[in-house]
């Protein structure tokens, strides 16, 4: 046979077919392997690649982060970190709800690197925990870091948290008691703050000072519960209750005899023996801005008070000098007038009963510009007070610009201001015979930024005997039946002149007090609210 042109024998012939044939099966191989995938490692995954495997830390790594974690208050995962994540989460995650940290801080005081070879090392960190208060517990701890299969760990025991935690102990948190019958009133008789509106913020401040939380302390308890040790903190002693000069009954009384009448209405009381301020009083009606500590107003005919230390100063007059009493009078360029009323010529203390406008206007006309400031200041006008907890002004009395000035400041009118604290503050001077220093509280004492020296002792004894008739045969004659009453009535004109507060200003005993009511139109709702008043203490 010819194959390709050569003569082939059968034999050959059968080599070179079998030759190849095993060269089709070669090809036919090699093809399905190359369309065959490759067999994988034990950790590929189909449609993956192969990465290489994660790095071990170190203990130093494992500790930092360890410690990282408490400090930032992420306790499952430090709990994450340790042999016992179980053990260790519910540890920590019970001191941090405990404890309530605002802030946690670690440091290592002692991280020593283990020997290659080792399987465990000790190292030493210190741990802070900002509580209430801004008070920072800071204290040395240690751990243990050991080697386990999967890498290092830190070996869980809960002395970790706090050296002293050992097997039946546990920590924890005492609150300092809260104080019974924290205010007392000066009878010593619980005082509710509400019952005084507006002293309420400088009770409670005398209580728990704002801004100075009360801080608790950290302890070791055994496993009933008791206290094995202070770990933390300083155990508060009892706070003996804060007194207040306020007197309960006087507060009361004080508030009704305000709200018994529609208008605004005010009252402040005084001892004048302590200066300790007894009722601060005002009704709805007068809004609830401290007006009867620091507002401002015309203290109409209670200023003759002022007007006549000035006079008996000076000696112009005593209280037996004869002195006239026209319904009406031109002195200078003003016109004063009284309420409708004159009298015959008669002693200075009827003129001052019945609070004869044109006598003391002109017997104050002769006096020098400064006279009536200085009397003034005499009784605590010009007087200056730090306190704690309430801002007081007691008046502003200022020299006249001439006759006309003088003349109407006389009679309470003018430029003369007088808050309810300044004229109760000048019934309690009369009534004392000497400066007095008002204050709140009993161990609290008030810092005087300027002081006053009380009006000369003949003064005094001349004024008491003025102001007792004004009671008994004056213009406040209906409080005659509530005992030992002194005091001096007042209309103040405001605006345009056509309408007017009224005012009675007095004391009865060791309780000096000033009555205003708005708007009053006279004196006579002052009266009535001061015998309110006086009825109920």
């Amino acid at each position: 046979m010819r194959y390709w042109g050569f003569d082939v024998s059968s034999t050959r012939k059968r080599w070179i077919l079998s030759i190849g044939a095993l060269a089709v099966i070669a090809c036919l191989g090699a093809a399905i392997y190359v369309l065959m995938p490759r067999q994988r490692g034990p950790q590929a995954v189909a449609g993956t690649q192969t990465s290489s495997a994660q790095p071990t830390m170190t203990a130093l790594q494992v500790g930092d982060r360890f410690l990282k974690s408490l400090a930032a208050q992420e306790m499952v995962t430090a709990a994450s970190m340790t042999s016992d994540r179980d053990g260790a989460s519910r540890v920590l995650t019970s001191v941090k709800t405990m404890l309530g940290a605002s802030k946690v801080a670690t440091a290592w005081t002692n991280q020593a690197a283990p020997a290659a070879d080792a399987t465990e090392v000790a190292q030493q960190f210190q741990i802070s925990w900002t509580l209430g208060a801004d008070q920072v517990w800071t204290y040395p701890s240690a751990l243990t870091m050991e080697r386990a299969a999967a890498g290092w760990r830190v070996r869980w025991d809960p002395t970790i948290v706090h050296p002293k935690l050992t097997p039946g102990h546990s920590l924890g948190v005492r609150q300092p008691a809260a104080a019974s019958n924290a205010v007392l009133d000066r009878d010593g008789k619980p005082l509710d703050p509400t019952a005084a509106p507006l002293l309420a913020s400088a009770i409670k401040n005398q209580v728990q000072p704002p801004g100075t939380p009360a801080a608790g302390r950290v302890v070791l308890l055994d496993k009933a519960g008791a206290e094995v040790e202070n770990l933390f903190g300083v155990e508060a002693k009892p706070t003996p209750p804060v007194t207040a000069t306020l007197s309960a009954a006087t507060q009361k009384a004080a508030q009704a005899a305000v709200d018994s009448v529609p208008g605004a209405a005010i009252v402040v009381a005084i001892q004048p023996s302590t200066g300790g301020i007894l009722a601060v009083a005002q009704n709805a009606a007068a809004g609830s801005s401290p007006k009867a500590l620091n507002g401002l107003y015309p203290p109409g005919s209670t200023f003759k008070v002022v007007t006549a230390a000035a006079l008996l100063d000076a000696g112009k007059a005593g209280i037996d000098t004869v002195v006239p009493c026209p319904g009406r009078q031109t002195i200078g360029t003003r016109s004063i007038k009284n309420a409708d009323f004159e009298l015959p010529d008669g002693p200075l203390r009827t003129a001052f009963a019945q609070s004869c406008n044109t006598t003391f206007a002109a017997l104050a006309a002769d006096l020098s510009s400064g006279s009536l400031p200085a009397a003034a200041a005499q009784f605590g006008f010009a007087a200056d007070f730090e306190i704690p907890g309430i801002s007081t002004q007691t008046g502003r009395v200022e020299s006249a610009r001439g006759i006309p000035e003088q003349v109407e400041n006389s009679i309470g009118q003018g430029t003369v201001q007088a808050s309810p604290f300044g004229l109760a503050l000048m019934t309690a001077t009369v009534a004392k015979g000497s400066a007095v220093t008002p204050r709140l509280f009993t161990g609290v004492d008030t810092v005087v930024k300027t002081g006053y020296q009380g009006p000369p002792a003949a003064t005094v004894k001349s004024l008491r005997t003025m102001m007792r008739e004004v009671v008994t045969v004056g213009r406040a004659k209906a409080l005659s039946k509530y005992g030992a009453v002194a005091g001096k009535t007042g209309t103040a004109q405001f605006g345009d002149g056509t309408r007017s507060h009224g005012w009675f200003a007095g004391y009865r005993g060791d309780v000096a007090f000033a009555v205003l009511v708005e708007d009053a139109g006279s004196a006579a709702p002052a009266v009535a609210v001061a015998g309110t008043f006086l009825e109920g203490t």
